[in-house]
């Protein structure tokens, strides 16, 4: 028996009745399986995954049954569902409770009224698994936003639940930490037999690992099948998810864009390992002719500098450790600056510090020449100087998104309103609330919202968290757009993919201070972990390329296609007759 039982399950949002976010679901999740959900921002993945726990359930017309161990879910307890039933949400601050690490440990089985043997021993046990002991009584707000998701986590495993469901869980979290986030899922997975269903933009780390990909497509179930037949089935049909299916399975259909004997893709690498091998195979007749590519000498002086900090040190209290601790970095007019780095190194910290909201004790800032520290703030904010934040729900104050809109303009019938929304694809949303959207259509909105400010200088603090593949391809070219018009681009950002691709320079953060600067072949080219997935699977072959495209151009540029291992064909039989074809809506 099926642990959850989705059965035509269809869903509208109060008077949008008429578009359905689910649209017919019938799907089943087997006890013990992990199953990782995928499809683009807004698709309903979000939606379907609350509707699994009653307490989270939107409101609205939903038809089609939900069934968990056989018994339909409204009839399954409160208690029983908290107890069995594990959620984590995206953002950590919406699911903290209490002020201290030990009492939201403790929360959950206080709230279920174990007995005070039980918590303290489950606790104890989830503090030493999970590494928190080191901080173990700090107050929540001193933590990270990877020791936060992780406490979450923790918090809810206290409860031993059967199913553990994660709504893009590593949103907020550096590659590094979210690796180990994930890799700490997949050991639950597979030392507990906790059954996962995970939905993530990020699928580098989760691909692999699932035992059932599910992808959603405006709100139907396009596909269902494991991990290499996805793949297989997604490519053949040209379908745009294809585009956030991770590097190796990307580099592979792009050096061979034919489809494997029998369609079956038995020699897709799905891991960066896997990728590694498969080029060392492709290659293994010599080493490449055309091995890195060209890149013109690099000058690391700001000749025209639109913003400088200088020596800028910052602590939130008096008393309490540094944050900045000599910052020191100029931006070039016109670029596009990305800056990357662990959790809680200070880089949030440095973006409110050139906003004046945390104005440094030490050091200066200055902005076109001029000390921002001199600056009101109608001076500074008018046309000089605009920040995405990283929660975009701080920037909303209105019923609906038009009016969110419209509030930056003098004239509520300003084109430029229905041009920015067209340029973020949230013209189709004006009636939503925007506490109803998606992650992503959340961080487009503000995104709009902070562009009609026309800034000189923007400032974007996690932009790309919460958008899917497809729109950080449109969100790239608004960005080169305004970089074409005269803005400068400031930009913190946990998506190493993304800034390889579409940075003038990066610099790593740590301890309070930029340490390096240079540009994005030569910074992830000399990194061993902070680099892409495409680096890491090809280095030992073409040192310098760092994105899927490089490795495909490079393969190509070597007279590499449609290079297959000699037993792909007998594999692609064993396989195709060991399993069933990929299952389509």
């Amino acid at each position: 028996m099926a642990q959850f039982e989705i059965k035509d399950l269809s869903f509208a949002y109060p008077g949008k009745e008429s578009g359905k976010v689910l649209d017919g679901i019938s799907l089943d999740i087997e006890a013990g399986e992990y199953v990782t959900l995928c499809g683009r921002s807004g698709s309903g993945k979000t939606t379907l995954l609350r509707h699994l726990k009653s307490v989270l359930a939107p409101h609205g017309t939903k038809t089609g049954e939900i069934l968990f161990d056989g018994r339909p879910l409204e009839d399954v307890s409160p208690r029983e569902q908290a107890s069995r039933i594990g959620y984590v949400m995206q953002n950590p601050d919406n699911q903290i409770v209490t002020d201290k690490v030990w009492h939201e440990l403790a929360f959950g089985l206080e709230s279920l009224g174990e007995d005070q043997a039980t918590i303290r021993t489950r606790v104890a046990e989830m503090a030493s698994y999970f590494g928190i002991h080191g901080w173990f009584h700090r107050n929540v707000n001193e933590l990270s936003g990877g020791q936060k998701q992780l406490l979450n986590l923790a918090s809810v495993m206290a409860m031993q639940p059967d199913i553990l469901i994660l709504d893009e869980p590593t949103s907020q979290l550096d590659p590094i930490a979210a690796s180990d986030f994930l890799n700490t899922i997949r050991k639950i997975n597979l030392e507990l037999g906790t059954t996962i269903l995970i939905t993530e933009h990020r699928l580098e780390d989760i691909f692999h690992a699932s035992d059932t990909v599910v992808v959603l497509e405006d709100g139907r179930l396009l596909c269902k099948d494991s991990p290499k037949k996805i793949g297989a089935f997604l490519k053949e049909r040209g379908n745009e998810m294809f585009a956030a299916l991770p590097s190796p399975v990307q580099i592979y259909y792009g050096v061979d864009d034919t489809p494997a004997d029998g369609s079956t893709p038995a020699d897709c690498p799905l891991t960066v390992r896997e990728g590694r091998s498969w080029l060392s195979h492709v290659f293994e007749a010599g080493s490449p002719a055309h091995a890195a590519i060209e890149e013109p000498p690099y000058d690391d002086e700001v000749k025209d500098p639109v913003l400088r900090l200088k020596e800028v040190w910052y602590r939130y209290e008096k008393d309490a450790p540094d944050i900045l601790k000599g910052a020191e970095f100029a931006v070039e007019r016109g670029e596009i600056f990305a800056v990357v780095g662990g959790n809680g190194t200070g880089k949030s910290t440095m973006l409110k510090s050139i906003c004046n909201i945390c104005p440094p004790y030490r050091g200066h800032i200055y902005l076109d020449g001029k000390k921002i520290s001199s600056m009101k703030s109608s001076e500074l904010f008018r046309g000089r100087l605009a920040m995405l934040p990283q929660d975009p729900q701080s920037l909303f104050v209105k019923k609906t998104v038009r009016e969110e809109l419209e509030e930056m303009c003098s004239d509520k019938k300003d084109p430029r309103i229905e041009d920015v929304a067209a340029l973020c694809e949230i013209d189709h949303l004006f009636a939503s609330h925007p506490y109803d959207l998606s992650g992503g259509e959340q961080q487009r909105t503000a995104l709009a919202k902070v562009l009609l400010t026309d800034p000189a200088l923007l400032l974007l603090d996690e932009p790309t968290k919460g958008m899917d593949s497809f729109f950080k391809q449109k969100f790239a070219r608004i960005l080169r757009d305004l970089k074409a018009r005269g803005v400068t681009i400031l930009m913190v950002s946990h998506d190493v993919e993304f800034c390889a691709r579409h940075a003038d320079r990066i610099g790593m953060f740590f301890d309070g201070a930029l340490m390096s600067t240079n540009t994005p072949r030569r910074f992830f080219s000399q990194n061993s972990f902070y680099t892409t997935a495409a680096n890491r699977m090809s280095r030992h072959l073409f040192p310098n390329a760092i994105t899927n495209e490089d490795v495909i151009a490079l393969c190509r540029e070597n007279g590499i296609a449609a290079t297959r291992r000699p037993d792909a064909a007998e594999a692609a039989a064993d396989a195709a007759d060991g399993s069933a074809e990929v299952t389509q809506a």
